[in-house]
């Protein structure tokens, strides 16, 4: 087999089973492990895979800017937030970061329920300005255009001066194996201390992140208490994340 049809198998098994481990494909291919690792070098750094121990996995997708992300698969993105917003409780405080789908959460808690919302993204600040018994706590710190956040030094200081009862934390990748990773290291480093501060995790995500690895880790994916998705979840990765203990909850 000729390394372009290699590569293009290793590419389909990813996009179908989200990784692939390299003995598997020595076996397969009927080539040396010295040949599998090239052929998956070659797809990192094409930016098709991320390389892992034993194997690799898929790429965690990168949306670019917040104005775009917005604009991507909003009618799933509204339905996970109307679900990830039904799990907050009144009188809670609750961390919302900065993302796409969070921004649909906000949008999505009831208006007549009294709670304290810290956030560090401006527009799910905004998206709560008509919420007249919610607090919203905006934080400070250099704000990133392109991702629709404070970030910096700063805005790590307020983290640090709130205790939450949850955080829903906006995830680039989520895998069992490997955790809730970012893809900039300034957004994992907020995210890592509003974990820090808050007594439970919520993530609502896209399918497209579901077993996916980016560059920077968070956290390890045991520590996530609720999990939402959309319907049709991969059968191997519902099974990864219920055996973690994970609560994982479908938007209909």
């Amino acid at each position: 087999m000729l390394t372009q049809e290699r590569q293009n198998r290793i590419r389909q098994y990813l996009s179908e089973q989200g990784r692939v481990l390299a003995a598997d494909l020595v076996a397969e291919f009927r080539v040396s492990e010295d040949t599998v690792r090239r052929d998956l070098r070659e797809l990192a750094r094409a930016g098709h895979c991320r390389r892992v121990y034993g194997g690799a996995l898929a790429p965690a997708p990168d949306g670019g800017s917040i104005a775009a992300r917005v604009q991507t698969q909003p009618g799933a993105k509204q339905r996970l937030g109307r679900a990830a917003a039904a799990l907050v409780q009144p009188g809670q405080t609750v961390f919302i970061d900065a993302g796409s789908t969070n921004l649909e959460v906000a949008r999505a808690l009831p208006r007549d329920m009294a709670l304290t919302v810290v956030t560090n993204a401006p527009g799910v600040a905004l998206a709560l300005a008509d919420h007249a018994l919610c607090t919203t706590m905006l934080l400070g710190g250099l704000y990133d255009r392109g991702k629709g956040a404070c970030l910096g030094a700063a805005t790590l200081r307020e983290v640090r001066q709130v205790y939450a009862d949850l955080f829903v934390l906006g995830a680039c990748g989520l895998d069992a194996g490997m955790g809730v990773t970012a893809l900039d290291p300034g957004e994992a480093e907020i995210k890592r201390a509003m974990i820090e501060q808050s007594g439970q995790l919520l993530i609502a995500a896209t399918s497209d992140k579901l077993g996916t690895v980016a560059p920077f880790r968070i956290a390890e994916a045991g520590q996530v208490t609720h999990l939402v998705v959309e319907p049709g979840m991969r059968e191997d990765l519902a099974a990864a994340f219920a055996a973690l203990g994970i609560d994982v909850s479908t938007a209909d």
